[in-house]
This record gives structure tokens, sequence and C-alpha cells, in this order.
């Protein structure tokens, strides 16, 4: 039996077929490198430090989301609608305290906030208002310290802090000022009247 002679189409079909596969798969290959390789940069790239920091306080700052601060924009003041009537812890007669309170907000988007927390920063606030003695509100330094808690109060009331493991076990002194980046940055008296 003769066996018939592939034609010239025939053997120029099978190395074109070999060819267009070993192509396929090299650029196949490439891309599937290129993807890893992409993926890879940006996850295991650190975050540029800020100007003027190093790379110790970049790394320190990394976990906290953090916004931007505009601070050429003029502050918002809040103002709520009742002033806070509340009896003061005393030994001797009963202390009472009325206050009006104002709210130094970071930005216009805090209204908002503290109109939607408003009753619960009012009980808040009411609650730390009446842990207080009128001795100690009596000097230009107690109202301060008492203005700077009341602010520290708002802003957990706003955010919360992250829970911790293990808390302090005694309260600290609540800081001069808030955090560059705390919604309420300062709570001020209109009025402060101990009867």
């Amino acid at each position: 039996m003769a066996t018939a002679k592939p034609t010239r189409e025939e053997t120029s079909v099978a190395p074109q077929k070999k060819k267009s596969k070993l192509l396929l798969f090299i650029v196949i290959g490439v891309v599937v490198l290129s993807l890893i390789g992409g993926a890879a940069f940006f996850l295991l790239k650190k975050p540029a430090p800020a100007e003027g920091e190093d790379d110790a306080e970049a790394t320190s700052h990394a976990p906290a989301k953090k916004k931007k601060v505009d601070h050429s924009v003029p502050p918002v003041f809040y103002k709520f609608d009742k002033p806070f009537t509340v009896k003061l812890q005393t030994a001797e007669q009963d202390a009472y305290l009325q206050t009006e309170v104002q709210l130094k907000l970071q930005d216009p988007h805090g209204q908002e906030l503290i109109k939607q927390y408003e009753p619960e920063l009012k009980h808040r606030m009411t609650l730390t208002l009446m842990g207080k003695k009128a001795s100690d509100l009596l000097t230009a330094t107690g109202v301060q310290r008492l203005a700077n808690e009341l602010r520290d109060v708002a802003n957990h009331v706003i955010e919360p802090p992250p829970p911790q493991k293990n808390p302090p076990a005694t309260e600290a002194e609540p800081a001069d000022t808030a955090e560059p980046d705390a919604p309420v940055q300062a709570v001020l008296f209109s009025t402060f009247i101990i009867q």
C-alpha cells in the first residue's frame, strides 16, 4: 500500500499550531506574573511619611484613620437650646448649677453630628455636671477643667474610642486642647451660675 505524502498546506499548519500555542502560553505567563508583581507591590508598599514627619511617626499614625483638617476654615459653634440646670454634690446646703453650653466644632458637618447625638450628649453632659462638687467649680481653673471634661465626653459620644483590652486604673486628667481632628474642639460657657 502506498501512503500519500502530506501536501505543503498540511505541513505548514502543524508548525503554526505549535507556535501559536507556545505564544499563547508565554503571553498568559507574562500577564499572570505582572498581576502577581503588581499585587505584591501594592500590598508591601509603605505609606510615605507626611511632610515634616519621620518614619517612626508615620508608622505610629498609620493604623488610625485620620481626616485632613483645613485650619483656614473658621470654626462653627453649636448652642444647646436650653441651659443645663443640675444639683451639685455638697456636704452642707444644696447647690445648683445653671449654665448655657456652646460647642466649638471643627466644621459645619459637626453640627449634623451634634443634632444626631443631641439626646445622648445632653444626658452624658448632665451626668458629668451632677458629679461635680460646688467647691471644685468656684475657680476659673475648675471651670476650665470642667469644660475640657465635657469636651472629651462630647467627642467620645460622637466618635467612640476603640475598646481597650486593659483600661487604665485611674481616669486621666482631660487635656487642655482637643485632638486636631476631633469634632468638638472646645466647650464654652455663655453663663455659669452656682446658687
